[in-house]
């Protein structure tokens, strides 16, 4: 059985999937990502921060819109083996 594990939010803020409204997002459900892979951003007071995934695997699924505020701790998204 696959093992699946979340990526939280560091920082509260809003969520950005992508680095800005005409970009492609930074990652998509299906994708292979490395630990380092910037997931998205949270924009705290016109300041952002990227958001780096700590381990590699697949992208499952967001639990989180884009622009939807967020808060510390919070689930981003899954990862699967």
């Amino acid at each position: 059985m696959a093992q699946e594990r979340t990526i939280k939010s560091p920082l509260p803020g809003v969520f950005y999937r992508r680095p800005n409204p005409e970009s492609e997002p930074y990652v998509k459900e299906g994708d292979r990502i490395e630990a380092g892979t910037t997931i998205g951003l949270v924009g705290v007071m016109k300041s952002f921060h990227e958001i780096k995934a700590e381990s590699g695997g697949v992208v499952l699924r967001f639990l989180v819109e884009n622009e939807e505020p967020i808060r510390v701790g919070q689930d981003l998204l899954v990862l699967g083996d």
